[in-house]
């Protein structure tokens, strides 16, 4: 039995039962002054170990296991984010940069610090209506990629080094950092306006320390693609932070149609009471797609083609909810739209038929 060697299964449940304090004692003896390695094995048949009788409190991750609403309203909102952010960096970088959403997974913090490369980049972040910290991690690979571009460098890839930042890559990325939380502030602002800001930047992600390690937290994982550089951005928020966007989806006033957020009052415009209210309207003319390259390259005098029909009626958007038809025209040397429909809210469609 001296020559026994435990599995890896078997070492991974001793260690947590040492952790827990479940794993009996075994009695030193003079051959054994120290409990052997398979000690807690031996005496596990015993009356006093009682290996069937756990009584261990439930992971937090089991806890708070979110429905599917929630879940896929944080997805919702994190693609959108992942195009915005992909147009911002690139912008920055005046190259061209994919961000798009990898993954949207529940684990507790301990293994989402398990799962980060030492040394990494680790920011602390601080929202406050929230009262919670939150943590963005990017992978060195793809850190030094946009490093490389901010300071005038090369487009081929360079060596990654395994080292902490220095302070002006420090800077660097609290830049980047910045940027990815100016992007994901308006991403969240039709839902939940929150208020970000970085309150520091780690190499070692064992000193950030945001929330305690059996933590339930909500993991966001983005593929990024700077030049021929593939890494990963990784956004982690404590559950009990996003308690408002699970109540709000519970309440059905966010919805997820189509993969798109939508709210479950805005099936209707909001109109300020009294004669001197102000309300936004918007003349929606055309809306297309094109390339992130095709808008980095946009100067004045391009034009954009659009599939719009240039005699088609165009949408007048009232509070952000579409109120009229019309079509554009021109007033005393002024630009001006001429009301020609008014669009039914869906309950008032309902009421008439």
């Amino acid at each position: 039995m001296a020559d026994e060697v435990l599995s890896q299964a078997e070492l991974e449940t001793l260690l947590s039962s040492l952790e827990s304090g479940l794993a009996p004692k075994a009695r030193p003896s003079a051959s054994h002054p120290l409990p052997a390695p398979h000690a807690p094995r031996l005496t596990a048949s015993q009356p006093s170990a009682r290996p069937r009788q756990r009584s261990m409190a439930p992971d937090a991750s089991q806890a708070r296991d979110f429905d599917r609403e929630p879940m896929a309203a944080i997805r919702a909102l994190h693609e959108g984010f992942g195009r915005n952010f992909s147009v911002a960096l690139s912008a920055l970088l005046r190259s061209v940069v994919e961000v798009k959403l990898a993954a949207v997974e529940q684990l507790t913090y301990g293994e989402f610090i398990a799962r980060l490369q030492n040394p990494t980049c680790a920011s602390v972040v601080r929202a406050a209506q929230l009262n919670a910290s939150w943590v963005v991690d990017i992978q060195l690979s793809v850190l030094y990629a946009i490093i490389d571009r901010l300071l005038g460098g090369g487009r081929e890839p360079g060596l990654v080094a395994r080292r902490p930042l220095t302070d002006i890559e420090l800077r660097l990325a609290s830049r980047v950092t910045k940027l990815f939380l100016q992007e994901l502030k308006k991403s969240w602002q039709p839902v939940l306006p929150i208020d970000l800001s970085l309150d520091r930047v780690e190499s070692n992600p064992r000193l950030v320390l945001s929330v305690a390690s059996r933590e339930a937290v909500v993991l966001v994982s983005f593929e990024s693609i700077v030049g021929d550089v593939r890494g990963t951005m990784t956004l982690c928020m404590p559950a009990g932070s996003i308690e408002p966007i699970i109540n709000k989806c519970a309440a059905g006033t966010v919805r997820v149609r189509d993969g798109r957020i939508t709210s479950g009052d805005a099936t209707q415009p909001r109109f300020d009471k009294g004669p001197h209210a102000t309300l936004n309207l918007v003349v929606q003319l055309a809306d297309t797609k094109i390339a992130a390259q095709d808008a980095l390259n946009l100067r004045v005098g391009d034009i954009i083609a659009t599939e719009k029909d240039i005699q088609g009626p165009v949408s007048v958007c009232v509070q952000g909810v579409e109120a009229f038809r019309a079509r554009p025209g021109a007033i005393q040397g002024h630009k001006a739209v001429c009301i020609e429909e008014i669009v039914q809210a869906p309950n008032e469609r309902d009421a008439t038929t």
